[in-house]
């Protein structure tokens, strides 16, 4: 596994622990509901260097989606 593989495995492991924590819900639908976002879509794309950013920042987008519809951030 490259580093960048490990950097976005650890990445979305900490995302949906933070989706299951804040939304009290099981860890399998927090994985659900991130696997399904245009977030996650924007991860996965390492040209967008996204994976770089913290679980933080990542999380903050994943939230701008589910409230808004959409990603908010223009850089992406």
């Amino acid at each position: 596994m490259c580093k960048e593989d490990q950097l976005l495995e650890y990445l979305i492991q900490d995302i949906v622990d933070m989706i299951s924590t804040d939304q009290n819900i099981e860890y399998d639908e927090a994985m659900n509901k991130f696997y399904n976002s245009e977030v996650f879509e924007k991860l996965i794309e390492k040209e967008t260097g996204l994976y770089l950013e913290s679980p933080e920042y990542v999380y903050d987008l994943f939230k701008d989606e589910m409230n808004f519809g959409h990603i908010i951030q223009a850089e992406i």
